[in-house]
Formats: structure tokens, C-alpha cells, sequence
């Protein structure tokens, strides 16, 4: 039984779906689970592929946001720019040595 989840040992994480599409639900479940192996990892290949796995669910996430419907009539890449500026904000973070470390 040393294996055997306690609660002390997990984890729970709620969120409301009803406003979500199956294929949204499908990728925050990936990502949770994705997040959960990089954290754990002792492989180097598993934590690189699996970082990276974790930004490209990331950005699928923001592709199919609600408000990326909203305006697409408009012709206008929201998406693609709200990536380019995280990626900016990202970059200018790990540049400077501010990547955000919350620990509450």
C-alpha cells in the first residue's frame, strides 16, 4: 500500500464546465495531467517534451477561447497576438530573471 493515495496526497482541482466545449475540457484535463509529469520527472527528454507539450496545449487553450469567437468576423488575429505577447512578456521575464514564482 505504499502506493495508496491519501488525501493529504492529492490534489483537487474544480472548475466549472458548463460553459466549456468537450474539446476545451479535453485539453485542461492534458494539461493538468501533463503539468503533474514535468513536475515529476526524473527524465531529461520527459521534462524538455513535456514543458514544451505543456506551452502548445497552452496556446490551443487560448486559440479556442470564447472570445476568440466572439470577434472573428473581424478579421483580426487575436489569438496569434495574445501568444506573441505572452511569448514577449514571457521572454522579457526570463531575461531579466523575473519568471513569477507563486507560493502561497
Amino acid at each position: 500500500m505504499a502506493n495508496a493515495a491519501t488525501k493529504k496526497n492529492l490534489v483537487n482541482i474544480s472548475v466549472d464546465a458548463s460553459e466549456l466545449s468537450p474539446t476545451q475540457i479535453r485539453l485542461l484535463k492534458s494539461l493538468n495531467a501533463m503539468i503533474k509529469h514535468v513536475m515529476t520527472t526524473d527524465s531529461e527528454s520527459d521534462f524538455f517534451d513535456g514543458s514544451a507539450e505543456c506551452m502548445r496545449i497552452c496556446a490551443s487553450l487560448i486559440k479556442q477561447a470564447r472570445f476568440i469567437e466572439a470577434f472573428k468576423a473581424e478579421d483580426i488575429p487575436y489569438a496569434e497576438q495574445a501568444l506573441e505577447y505572452s511569448i514577449d512578456i514571457l521572454q522579457e521575464q526570463m531575461s531579466a530573471q523575473k519568471v513569477v514564482s507563486w507560493d502561497n
